[in-house]
């Protein structure tokens, strides 16, 4: 009788958590969708606005004056986040090189956290997704067990085609956010090695030529 009434648990846990799974995965494969059309944005738009080649542009921050590095920062094909990062670095032309490398510091800092959160939402997209699927796959399996038991094909057929769609959407939201991990993450850190070097240099001409 115990064993009985523990099953019974088991089974309203189950069947509990049948739509919460399923919304899981609907979210899952907006999200994965939704960053398609990000990675798209952000290809054709700011990667694409990136015309530069660092050695010139640290050339032409080198023939700067202090007054002049923002100008210099503001007309450059630096992505918007970078400019803004270096702007608030040159703002400080009072500052000596102790505290302009603590700055710089702290603001790749959170440049760097920033495309961390980026990189961390899709892989636990990436992990999450294909648990929800396979909770999507066995969560049917019950009633479709027992609708075999009974002779009722028409039950069990629903409930293996619930468990076959649960178990597709899972695996493609998975695939697409575990690929769009793998491009950004180059992306992110190709841009964290060029800002350091450029804040570098700021550094450099603030501390040296003021």
């Amino acid at each position: 009788m115990e064993t009985t009434y523990l099953e019974q648990i088991l089974r309203a846990v189950s069947e509990a958590a049948r739509r919460p799974v399923i919304i899981a995965l609907i979210i899952f494969l907006a999200f994965s969708l939704f960053s398609i059309g990000m990675l798209a944005s952000e290809a054709w738009g700011e990667r694409r606005q990136i015309r530069f080649q660092l050695s010139l542009l640290l050339e032409d921050l080198q023939k700067c004056s202090p007054h002049q590095l923002q100008a210099q920062i503001k007309t450059s094909a630096l992505p918007a986040r970078h400019r803004r990062l270096l702007l608030e670095l040159s703002s400080h032309p009072s500052f000596d090189r102790e505290m302009l490398e603590s700055l710089a510091d702290n603001l790749l800092e959170k440049e760097q956290n920033h495309y961390d959160r980026i990189l961390s939402v899709t892989s636990l997209v990436a992990r999450l997704a294909p648990m929800a699927g396979l909770l999507g796959t066995l969560i049917p399996l019950g009633p479709g067990i027992i609708a075999l038991s009974a002779g009722d094909t028409q039950t069990l057929s629903r409930s293996m085609l619930t468990a076959f769609d649960t178990t597709t959407v899972g695996l493609i939201s998975a695939a697409v956010c575990l690929i769009i991990g793998y491009i950004r993450r180059p992306w992110y850190d190709a841009y964290m090695s060029d800002l350091q070097t450029l804040a570098d240099c700021v550094i450099d001409i603030i501390a040296c030529k003021s």
